[in-house]
């Protein structure tokens, strides 16, 4: 049987083997998100909030005032996703944009007294989520750690794949 050594702990198995789905890391990943997704939309809908409107309001809630360029960047989201989910955030009167007095090319976004007080009634959603998991706080801890060096490395081969190609 054809075998072919993987990088990394991946030890050898047949090739064929890591054609199959339930090989592929992306695939887990992507089944874990979407399982993340129905919890957070049962545990938001009090809230009124889909699960990248709840991530905008965290950052929000984090560090103030954000030009929508440099939230984007925080939310890894890009102007299209980015700006749509921002306008229905003001319709519920929760943010407002406004053009920057210092740049009129950026746009800021700022909470309202409303989109402040929502904080408040979302403390609980960590807990809840966290329930949901099954895992306790160490756990979750270890799993976000390393789900955070998996990003870093798989933007470091993005960047390095980037440069090598013409």
């Amino acid at each position: 049987m054809d075998r072919k050594s993987y990088p990394g702990t991946m030890t050898s198995t047949p090739a064929d083997d890591w054609l199959r789905l339930d090989r592929q890391i992306c695939f887990s990943l992507n089944a874990a998100a979407r399982a993340f997704n129905g919890v957070y939309r049962v545990v938001l809908k009090d809230l009124g909030l889909t699960y990248p409107q709840y991530l905008v309001m965290l950052v929000l809630w984090e560090d103030g005032d954000q030009p929508v360029k440099k939230l984007g960047e925080r939310l890894r989201l890009d102007s299209g996703t980015l700006s749509p989910l921002l306008k229905r955030l003001e319709a519920a009167g929760l943010v407002l944009r406004e053009r920057s007095a210092r740049d009129e090319r950026s746009v800021e976004v700022r909470l309202t007294g409303d989109g402040a007080a929502l904080r408040e009634r979302a403390v609980e959603v960590p807990r809840r989520i966290a329930a949901a998991t099954g895992c306790d706080l160490d756990e979750i801890n270890a799993l976000r750690d390393r789900l955070d060096r998996l990003t870093g490395a798989l933007d470091a081969a993005i960047a390095a794949e980037t440069a090598t190609r013409p």
